[in-house]
């Protein structure tokens, strides 16, 4: 096989993959009032709720944040830890009894 086709077909092949990741998580906004920040959260209140988000030490803030500032904040909710109940754990290590044979 050609040696550019084989270039090209893993060129294709990484632009759809960066496609697919680029999807990612669905994004979430929030506006409100910063009721305290610091380096690493902020909180943000909203009507009567508190919204306290972590802050990624990448992120880029553009404009005045501080406290008392309206901000809208643009985030992805994502996990850090998943458990599954012991119900379930032990069913997918339970085999499964054989159904009874039908009768003639």
């Amino acid at each position: 096989m050609n040696v550019k086709i084989i270039c090209l077909l893993a060129a294709v092949g990484l632009a759809f993959s960066d496609v697919a990741f680029a999807a990612g998580a669905k994004t979430y906004q929030i506006t409100g009032t910063v009721a305290e920040m610091t380096g690493s959260k902020i909180t943000v209140q909203k009507g009567t709720e508190k919204w306290e988000i972590d802050l990624d030490p990448t992120i880029k803030a553009t404009g005045d944040v501080k406290v008392g500032a309206t901000v809208t904040i643009t985030y992805v909710m994502s996990a850090t830890k998943v458990e599954g109940s012991a119900a379930a754990a032990a069913a997918e290590t339970t085999p499964a009894a054989p159904s009874p044979a039908p009768s003639p």
